[in-house]
């Protein structure tokens, strides 16, 4: 079972994510590379929040594939190319997880990769 935690003894989360999850043992414990918005024929959207949407897919069928599914996410690191619009980035992440907060990081960086990467996101599931 996982739990948010956010004490109100500290000023609350900037958006829509959890201070920390608190993950109960046993469990399973899925460690996912960055995923970036390559659609399966190979292609990628212009777009940063298209890309987005696309590496939460992505990590929809990794998580699927272990028995799991993105409801076991309890943290995320999102990298996002300096300049991007970040809303497109936060509703992709928002929708995915249906609303639900876990514990997340957004670092802008100057660039990936590849030049027509916007955006890479790295998670942890545990079940």
């Amino acid at each position: 079972m996982n739990r948010e935690i956010n004490p109100t003894s500290i000023a609350p989360t900037a958006a829509n994510y959890a201070h920390a999850v608190l993950s109960s043992a046993p469990s399973a414990i899925l460690h996912m590379s960055g995923s970036v918005g390559i659609r399966p024929d190979g292609s990628i959207a212009a777009d940063v929040a298209e890309q987005a949407a696309e590496a939460w897919r992505n990590l929809a069928a990794i998580c699927n594939e272990a028995g799991m599914s993105l409801d076991d996410i309890v943290s995320i690191t999102t990298y996002a190319v300096v300049g991007e619009p970040l809303a497109g980035v936060m509703a992709a992440r928002d929708r995915a997880l249906g609303g639900r907060r876990v514990a997340s990081t957004l670092i802008t960086v100057p660039a990936l990769v590849r030049p027509e990467w916007k955006v890479e996101i790295a998670a942890i599931a545990v079940r």
